[in-house]
């Protein structure tokens, strides 16, 4: 195996890290804006604040992070469960953690009812809290669930025929 070969296998982080972390992630955003689907744009949106936030803590605490072996490599890999459309690490991490956080304390209900406000018709509000209200967030939440995993197969999915009733 040559020296460049071997060089590239050890430095892979730092050679793919700024493909992985902001070249695909900044392509992807651009398609998600131009698409008409909010699933997409919820990953790249959830990426892009979490990506913030590693940046801050890194460069904060950049002392610390220079003496864990192997740090670059641990975050190159995290980077791309969060990247990568197999995994959508991002939109995972905002529907599990940050999403349940702010929608089961007190401020949630606002920002339920200005989610709803600007992504439905009135009498779709009005039919969405009648369903909360009768069976429960808990049904609710499980209804959104299905009906996005649904949309994330159907997206994937390139060989489906999009004009199928869909």
């Amino acid at each position: 195996m040559g020296w460049w070969v071997r060089a590239f296998l050890t430095n892979f982080d730092i050679v793919g890290g700024p493909i992985v972390m902001l070249l695909y992630p900044l392509y992807a955003s651009i398609k998600a804006i131009e698409s008409p689907s909010k699933l997409d744009d919820q990953q790249w949106l959830t990426y892009w604040i979490l990506y913030s936030f590693v940046t801050l803590v890194e460069l904060s605490f950049w002392q610390l992070f220079h003496w864990i072996p192997l740090w670059g490599k641990i975050k190159f890999f995290a980077v791309c469960w969060l990247v990568l459309p197999q995994f959508n690490g991002a939109a995972y991490v905002y529907e599990y953690f940050v999403r349940k956080k702010l929608f089961r304390q007190g401020s949630g209900d606002v920002l339920v009812s200005q989610r709803l406000e600007r992504m439905m018709s009135p009498s779709a509000q009005s039919s969405v809290k009648q369903f909360i209200d009768s069976n429960g967030q808990d049904a609710f939440d499980k209804v959104i669930a299905a009906a996005t995993n649904e949309a994330r197969k159907y997206k994937a999915s390139p060989t489906k025929n999009r004009h199928n009733g869909y």
